[in-house]
């Protein structure tokens, strides 16, 4: 691992089961279960292009550079989380790898061309932009929290333009959204796939939701997977977690 400098508040965490160091910054933005989650589902390919929209400190995109030698976009609007995905990129070792782009989401078919990316990730802000909807104080958390720099509908229709025929999306969002998110994706052109609905303990409601689509795919044939359950009876990790996230 290269050394890298740290800002004020800023600390290294590391994701054992894929070797990983993350630079993190809890009062800016720092992963969670959400990204690792949505990482160990993605079937990335062997090489080729792959995207991460709304990348944030780049945990995503990172989390699948072991299993590739497909380049890796990470594409991030905020300033201050695009450097801490930077430097994270540097400290792995990456930089010939992976590359990251300070953009708009809406601006990217401008920079990598349409057709031309075989897997598309996204963590994308998981709540609607409504005037009575409660944001965080928190300029940072807000925008990556709420849709104000960005829509499902565009994220979607990035998505499209960006993929290959037959390319794939994989996406993590919340369960209370997917009436808005499978039409958004099929209108795009994004047939469904493979839905897993992950739960935060037993007896609990389902509070994430992975998703993965592709492009021009056949309509139909949609899989429900197995559910996940996060946490045992006692508050354990269930082993499928403690693997994903310690690599037992």
């Amino acid at each position: 691992m290269a050394e890298v400098p740290l800002l004020p508040g800023e600390r290294i965490d590391q994701l054992r089961s894929g070797g990983i160091e993350m630079i993190q910054n809890g009062s800016v933005f720092a992963f969670s279960l959400d990204a690792v989650l949505l990482a160990a589902f993605a079937q990335v390919p062997p090489r080729g292009r792959i995207v991460d929209l709304g990348a944030g400190n780049g945990a995503v995109g990172l989390f699948v550079a072991r299993r590739t030698q497909a380049h890796i976009d990470l594409v991030e609007l905020q300033p201050l989380l695009a450097d801490m995905a930077q430097r994270s990129v540097a400290l792995n070792d990456l930089s010939g790898q992976v590359t990251v782009h300070n953009i708009a989401m809406q601006q990217v078919p401008g920079l990598i061309p349409k057709d031309s990316v075989d897997t598309v990730l996204t963590n994308p802000p998981y709540f609607k932009n409504a005037p009575a909807s409660i944001k965080n104080p928190n300029a940072h958390l807000a925008v990556a929290r709420h849709e104000l720099a960005v829509s499902l509908d565009e994220v979607a229709a990035v998505s499209a333009d960006l993929l290959k025929y037959q390319g794939k999306l994989f996406m993590v969002h919340r369960p209370e959204r997917l009436d808005e998110i499978l039409p958004a994706l099929t209108r795009h052109g994004l047939a469904p796939k493979r839905l897993r609905f992950i739960f935060p303990k037993p007896g609990r409601e389902a509070n994430m939701l992975l998703i993965e689509a592709i492009r021009g795919g056949k309509p139909n044939g949609v899989r429900i997977l197995p559910p996940l359950l996060v946490h045992d009876a006692q508050g354990h990790y269930t082993p499928e977690v403690d693997h994903v996230l310690h690599g037992k």
